[in-house]
Order: structure tokens, then sequence, then C-alpha cells
């Protein structure tokens, strides 16, 4: 980088340097270079960091300090840094956004927000009391396709939203991911409803204008688990994926077989012993792996929700009725799970030739009195329906005039989060739940 250019750009550092943090790495150097400056990274386990410090290198950047956890606002002063994005789990989100704010810079944090009522509360506070900024990254709101709904339902084309259908499937590599990371411990994420479905309850909440008033839940992890595994009259199976013969069980991760994770997480297991290949079916889990919800909205709209980690295929359907007609949107991001033996951190287009799925993505819109028509959706290239790039425009660029308003703040973060609290909430008692009860902070 220039001197010129990197006297114009912010300063910036990432705080955790998981497999979450490599796209914003990117983007930085090769997509925002005149915008964005990486300064500093910030992690607890050595090996990550080093991994970082070599893929940062492969962009043509040189050696960056490096800082653990337990030096963030030591890392803000010596670096002179205006704005940190978090990419650290999802329960250490309260404790980290909350000290970087107080230590005077602002915040990009990976969704969710955090994961419990008591986050939100200390996020809202620690931005308040210091006046900087918190920017939610929800990357579907920029997938086209997304995008094409909300702007169908703003121009006013089913009329007022009166309700509103949601299906989202994972498939047995994806979906079946979150049983074997940190993920499959609620204390961890906050379960599915939380960490994954924030994406979804985001989506409904900028599609329809509104935030949720009530909400009830059911779910319960039927599939994966040693007691489903038992049920189901599974054998004997290995605490983890990286064992010999791993490849001949698709349910099995073998961290030897791609590069980033044999660096990323098995070779830095001897710092801090996370293992990032669990198997799926052991002891321990305490999420659900098949959920439903009901949200009633401030409009008066209602949500139906629904999600199942352990599908043969991946994507979502949905549907939002209105006073003039309906629009449903159906998405296949992977056909089929025909490999298992992939890293399966990221749903990625996977489409196959004759396949009845592989028709990928449509809008339909159907008015009163009308046939259906499709609406056409741009195509863009790139992660998570061609948002992501459009996401870090905004991000390292700012958001410039968006009709759209895809930019989310705190308020957007906490709305995200509010319906999976909640959600959480009425699982464990069995009764609605007020959000408003939830005191989440609300207002920033």
């Amino acid at each position: 980088m220039s001197r010129e250019a990197a006297a114009m750009a912010r300063r910036y550092a990432v705080a955790g340097t998981g497999s979450r943090a490599r796209e914003y790495v990117r983007a930085i150097f090769q997509d925002h270079p005149a915008e964005a400056e990486l300064v500093a990274l910030l992690d607890p386990n050595p090996g990550r960091l080093a991994f970082y410090q070599q893929y940062v290198e492969e962009f043509g950047g040189g050696p960056l300090p490096q800082y653990g956890a337990d030096d963030l606002e030591r890392m803000v002063k010596e670096q002179s840094v205006d704005r940190v994005i978090v990419t650290s789990p999802d329960y250490t989100h309260a404790a980290v956004v909350s000290r970087l704010l107080r230590a005077g810079v602002d915040v990009i944090v990976e969704k969710p927000l955090t994961i419990d009522a008591e986050g939100t509360r200390q996020i809202a506070a620690a931005m308040a009391e210091s006046g900087k900024s918190v920017v939610v990254t929800f990357n579907y709101r920029y997938s086209p396709r997304n995008s094409a709904l909300r702007q169908l339902i703003a121009d006013g084309s089913i009329g007022t939203v009166t309700s509103v259908e949601f299906q989202w499937v994972l498939d047995t590599r994806h979906g079946a991911d979150y049983f074997r990371r940190w993920h499959r411990e609620k204390r961890n994420s906050g379960g599915l409803l939380v960490h994954k479905a924030s994406h979804h309850f985001d989506l409904v909440n900028w599609w329809i204008a509104s935030e949720p008033a009530r909400v009830f839940a059911s779910g319960a992890l039927s599939f994966y688990g040693d007691q489903n595994a038992a049920a189901r009259g599974l054998g004997p199976r290995p605490p983890r994926g990286t064992v010999d013969n791993a490849g001949d069980d698709p349910w099995l991760l073998d961290l030897r077989v791609d590069d980033a994770n044999r660096r990323l997480y098995l070779e830095s297991e001897k710092y801090d012993g996370y293992l990032r290949d669990q198997d799926v079916f052991g002891p321990g889990i305490t999420i659900e792996d098949n959920l439903a919800v009901i949200a009633e909205y401030t409009n008066g709209a209602r949500l139906s929700y629904s999600l199942n980690a352990h599908s043969p295929w991946e994507g979502y359907k949905v549907a939002v009725n209105g006073t003039e007609g309906r629009a449903e949107l159906t998405v296949v991001e992977r056909a089929a799970v025909v490999d298992a033996h992939i890293d399966p951190s990221y749903p990625v287009g996977n489409l196959i030739t004759g396949d009845i799925r592989s028709d990928g993505e449509h809008l339909v819109l159907q008015k009163h009195w009308h046939e259906a028509v499709e609406v056409e959706i741009p195509r863009a290239a790139g992660g998570h329906g061609g948002g992501d790039r459009l996401l870090y425009a905004d991000l390292f660029q700012g958001p410039g005039d968006d009709p759209l308003a895809r930019a989310a703040d705190i308020n957007d973060g906490i709305r995200a989060v509010a319906v999976g609290i909640a959600a959480n909430q009425s699982l464990s008692t069995g009764q609605p739940v007020v959000v408003a009860d939830l005191n989440l902070g609300l207002g920033q």
C-alpha cells in the first residue's frame, strides 16, 4: 500500500482468526486497499495467528502485530486502530464488542450480535457510553434474490403484509457441521435459532419493515447426538473424524484432508484443546436440529418458520402473503450432497445437470385475480448469492444512498437475535414470550 493510500485508509484489526475471518482479510487486500489497512491480528491461539500471517503475506502484506485475547485495549492503543472486525465465537461477542467500544473504536461484528439478552444489554450500554458504532454483517440482505423480494414488497406489489411462511433446510454437509464444532453447545452459540436463524429472522424483519413482538417455539434434537444414534441402531463410533478410514464414513470430517482445516485446527489443538471434528453422533450436544417458530410482529404480520439441519439438499422457501396477493421465493443453494468429504463450512452452489432441483432460484408474484408471473432476479457472482462483495463494499466504502437500507446497525442486530433469544426461552418454558419483556436494549 502506498503512503498516500495508507493515509486515506481506516486502520483495521481482526479479533478472532478462525475460518470466518478469511473473507474479510481477502476483501481488505484485494478489493478495498484504498479504504482499509489491516494493522493487527488478535486471537488466543498462536497457531491460527500464524496461519493468518501467512495468508496476509499471500496478498503481499508484511508482518502484522499479533495480540492475545487479553490485549484488546493495548492493541487498539499501540496500533492506532480505527475499527475492529470481530469474528470470534458467538459467546465472546458481548465482552469483546463492549471492551472495544469502550476502548474507543468502531466495531464490525459477524452475526449474531450476541447469544442472549444479557449480551445485547451489555453491548447497547457500551455503545451508548462510548458514542462509537456497531455494524452487524447480514450478508443475506445483499443477495440479489433477497433484495428483489424486499423491493417487491416495498413497491406494494402484494399490498399490506399479513403473514410470512419461511422454511430453511440445511443439508448433511453444512447442517451436520454445526454439530461437530463449538456450536453444538447452546452456551456457546445460542443454538441454531440464534447462530444460524438470526440471518433468517433478520431477513423477515427487513423484508416486512417490522420487528418481533411475541414468540413461541418448539424444537428438539431429533437426528444428531448419541441417543438418536443408539435409537437407530448405530454401533460404536470414533469420537472425532480425524482417524484412519474416516473417508469411509460420510459423517466424519478428517481435518488432514483440507490444508486450511489442518493448519487452522488440527495443528492448533495443542494450544487450546479445541476439537473441530467431533462426531455428530457423539455425546454432549445441547442444541436442537429440528425447530419451529411462530412470531407475531408489531405491524400485525405473523411468521411461521421452520429449520431442519439434516436435509439431503440445502436452501429455503419463503412466501409472503399480503392483502393484494402473494410473493414466493424458492432458492436451491445445493441440490444434493454427492461428496461429503469436502470442507463443509460454507454452502456453495452445486447444481447438478438434470437434477430436479437444478433450476436454482425463482421469485414468483401472484396478485389476486391474476395468473402467477416470475420476477427477474439480477444475477451476481460470489458467496451468499452474490451478496458478500456488496456487503464488503458497504462496510469499507460506506453504504451511501441505498433505497433498500441493507446496512444493518445495532438495532437490526438486536432485532435479529430477539426472535431466537425469545424462542430459546419459549423452548425452556413451553410458553410464548413477549420480546419487550426481555429488555434487550433496543433504541440506541
